[in-house]
Formats: structure tokens, C-alpha cells, sequence
């Protein structure tokens, strides 16, 4: 398997990334610089975390344009799974890859602690190795990380299943204070149609080592690793 990391201007998770893939896969994974326009075929793309260009636009804005994104938004219409996390997540609604929007955290605080997650399906190449209604632990660190999108669009990912990950209680109840800001259904991560591309806020390569004091985001790379070896 071979996978890819964007590396954009600014941005502090690229590497975080890349060792989670590295200790998945067995190998270094390609990291691809965002002027590129071109790169190898891969099986995995991804789109890491952490302030893109500063973010001094509108979270992703900018890096939704760079060249290297025509490319990576081809490959992922032409079904390349592709994954973003938390600034990645913003980059892949701007580009128009996933529905909705990322907006300020209702708090309007930046937030970085650990959540709950509910994982909604395990029918996809990104989340095989969970199971539907299981609990993880993943930290979050973000100040636009409040998931919009209108209602008639919602009913039908609804319908379609395309909820992938939802902030929850410990015990996977709900709770008022599990959701860190404020997104619409407690919505932490979202499918496209197809499920090929994945966007959600909380970091699962940071919590993806016994060093980094826990492995809830390790099942998310293996299962990639399996799912395209």
C-alpha cells in the first residue's frame, strides 16, 4: 500500500501523520508539497491537521486552492480514499469534496482536550476496524471546528449514512458538555456519498501510540492498511 500526506504551508500535524502511517504501513508514506501538481499513484490521500497557510482567510480557504488540491480532488472523484483531519476536514468541505461547513466553535474558545466519539458505521475502509456504536477516546484541538450543513442536505446523509463519527458521553449517551463546539447533531466526521472520503475534527493520529497514552486512532490506519493492501 501506498499512501500520500499533503504538506501544506503552516500546517503542525503532517508529521503526526506521517508516523501513524509509517508504524501502520511498515513504510514511509509520500509527503506530497502543496505546489506539486502533480505526484505517484497512491492508494491513500490525506490531508493532515494544523493551520494551514496560518488560516488567515477562512479555515482550508486557501488551501482548498492550492495546485496540488486539483489533483488530490480528481483522484478522490475517481474513488482514491481520502481521509482529512480537523484542518484537512475544512480543506475537503472548501474543495467541495464533503457537504457542509466548518464554523467557529460556539464557545467561540479554541478547544484542545480529549472527546468521546460514537463510530456510526464499520462498513467503510476507514472504520473496519471499529465497531458500529463503539466508543473511542481521540483529543481535539480546534477554534472552527462546528460542523454545519443545511437541513434538506442532513436528511439525506441521514438517509445515506454518511454520519461517520458523533461526539458522545463516556458510555456513549449524550450529553450536553461531550460535543466541544457545538456542532449540528454533535457531529464530529462526515462520509461523502460513496464513503471514499472522510472528514472529521478530533485527531486520531495522536492518539495512535501506548507513548502518546493511548491507541483509540490506531484501528483507523491499520484498518487502511488492510482494507488496500
Amino acid at each position: 500500500m501506498k499512501a500520500a500526506v499533503i504538506v501544506f504551508p503552516g500546517s503542525n500535524c503532517d508529521r503526526d501523520v506521517q508516523v501513524a502511517l509509517r508504524q501502520s504501513m511498515g513504510r514511509e508514506p509520500l509527503m506530497v508539497w502543496h505546489k506539486d501538481a502533480d505526484f505517484d499513484e497512491v492508494d491513500l490521500m490525506v490531508l493532515p491537521g494544523g493551520f494551514s497557510f496560518g488560516d488567515y482567510l477562512r479555515c482550508g480557504a486557501m488551501a482548498a486552492r492550492s495546485p496540488v488540491m486539483k489533483e488530490v480532488v480528481r483522484r478522490a472523484k475517481a474513488g482514491v480514499p481520502t481521509m482529512g483531519i480537523c484542518n484537512g476536514f475544512q480543506v475537503l468541505c472548501e474543495s467541495g469534496l464533503l457537504p457542509g461547513a466548518l464554523m467557529r466553535n460556539a464557545s467561540l474558545n479554541f478547544v484542545c482536550r480529549d472527546v468521546h466519539l460514537k463510530v456510526e458505521t464499520s462498513q467503510t475502509v476507514f472504520t473496519n476496524k471499529y465497531e458500529a456504536g463503539q466508543v473511542i477516546r481521540v483529543p481535539v484541538a480546534h477554534h472552527d471546528g462546528n460542523y454545519f450543513v443545511e437541513a434538506e442536505t442532513l436528511a439525506a446523509m441521514r438517509e445515506r449514512d454518511q454520519i461517520a463519527f458523533s461526539y458522545c458521553a463516556p458510555d456513549g449517551g449524550a450529553a450536553a458538555d461531550a460535543n466541544p463546539n457545538g456542532s449540528l447533531e454533535d457531529i464530529a466526521g462526515v462520509y461523502n456519498e460513496t464513503k471514499t472520503v472522510l472528514g472529521l475534527m478530533p485527531h486520531p493520529e495522536r492518539l495512535a501510540d501506548p507513548l502518546l497514552g493511548g491507541i483509540d486512532g490506531r484501528p483507523l490506519f491499520d484498518g487502511l492498511v488492510e482494507a488496500l493492501s
